[in-house]
C-alpha cells in the first residue's frame, strides 16, 4: 500500500506538472497562429464558450453552491454545474470544496493553503506546485457522504477529457487549442489570481481580519470572484458584488435560475448587515 500511494503521489505531480506546461505552450503557439493569420472566428467563439460554461462550473456550482451552500439546487442542475466544474480541470469537487473551506479557516495564515504573507508566486501557484495535500477529513468531512460529489471524484478525468472532445468536434485542432488547451490556462491563472492577486492588491471595504481585497479586472475575469473582500465579510452570499454596479456574472446566472424555478434559498446580505460590517475609516492625527 505505501508503494501504490508513492506511485499515485507521483502521477499526481506529473498531472500537474503537464498541466502547467501544455497550456503554456498552447498559449504560445495560439498567439503564433494569429500572427500568422491562421485563427479563425470560430476558434474565438469555441474558446469563449468553453471559458464561459467551464468557469460558471467552478464559481456557480464548486464556489458557491458546493462549498459554501449559497443556494440549493435540484439534483439534475447541481449535475450539470458539477460536471461544468470538473472539466475546468482544476480538481474534482471535494478536492476543491476542502481547500477552499482550509482557506477560509486559516484565511492569510500559517494554515492557508495558498497564503500570501509565503509571497506572491506561492500564493498564486507555488502552493500547489510543491504537493498541496488537501483535508476533507478536517475541512468539509461532509463532502464525502454526498454520493454525487464521491461519482465525480471517481469520474474527474472523464469530465477534464469532455472538455477537449467537445470543442475537437466543434473545431477540429484548432479548436481544441483554443477551447481546450488555451481556456485551461486562462481559466487556471484567472482562478488562482482570486488567491493572489485579491489577497494583495485592491480595496478592502469590509473588516474581515485577513488580506483580502476586492479587484475589479478580475471580478470581470472570473465572473464576479475578483469582489473578494465582499466574499470574506458575507461567505455564504449568492452575489459577490453586493450592490448593482460591481458586475458579478455568476450572480446574474443564480439569479436567472432562480426566476426559472430551478434554485431555492438564494442566501441574501441585507443592507444592515453589510453596513455593520463596513470597514471604519482610519481617524488622522
Amino acid at each position: 500500500m505505501p508503494h501504490r500511494a508513492a506511485i499515485v503521489h507521483a502521477l499526481d505531480r506529473a498531472s500537474t506538472l503537464v498541466g502547467v506546461i501544455l497550456p503554456l505552450a498552447a498559449l504560445i503557439t495560439a498567439a503564433y497562429l494569429t500572427w500568422e493569420r491562421v485563427t479563425t472566428w470560430r476558434d474565438v467563439a469555441i474558446l469563449a464558450g468553453m471559458y464561459s460554461l467551464a468557469s460558471l462550473g467552478i464559481t456557480v456550482g464548486f464556489h458557491r453552491m458546493l462549498t459554501h451552500r449559497s443556494f440549493e439546487a435540484y439534483a439534475a442542475v447541481r449535475f450539470v454545474l458539477l460536471a461544468l466544474g470538473c472539466m475546468a480541470g482544476l480538481s474534482d469537487p471535494i478536492r476543491w470544496a476542502a481547500i477552499h473551506i482550509q482557506h477560509h479557516a486559516h484565511s492569510d495564515a500559517d494554515g492557508d493553503p495558498h497564503t500570501p504573507l509565503r509571497g506572491l508566486f506561492h500564493a498564486h501557484m507555488g502552493w500547489f506546485l510543491a504537493g498541496f495535500d488537501d483535508d476533507p477529513e478536517t475541512y468539509g468531512t461532509w463532502l464525502r457522504q454526498d454520493p454525487m460529489l464521491r461519482f465525480f471524484q471517481r469520474t474527474f478525468w472523464y469530465w477534464v477529457a469532455l472538455g477537449f472532445i467537445i470543442p475537437f468536434v466543434l473545431g477540429g485542432w484548432t479548436g481544441v487549442l483554443w477551447g481546450g488547451w488555451v481556456r485551461v490556462f486562462l481559466a487556471h491563472h484567472v482562478t488562482f489570481s482570486v488567491n493572489s492577486i485579491c489577497h494583495t492588491f485592491g480595496q478592502a471595504p469590509f473588516e474581515t481580519g485577513d488580506r483580502s481585497r476586492n479587484q475589479w479586472l478580475v471580478g470581470l475575469l472570473a465572473f464576479g470572484e475578483g469582489w473578494h473582500n465582499n466574499h470574506h465579510a458575507f461567505q455564504r452570499s449568492a452575489f459577490h458584488g453586493l450592490c448593482w454596479w460591481p458586475i458579478d456574472i455568476s450572480a446574474y446566472v443564480i439569479v436567472a435560475l432562480e426566476r426559472l424555478g430551478l434554485v431555492w434559498n438564494v442566501h441574501r446580505v441585507p443592507s444592515t448587515a453589510q453596513a455593520a460590517r463596513r470597514a471604519k475609516p482610519t481617524p488622522t492625527a
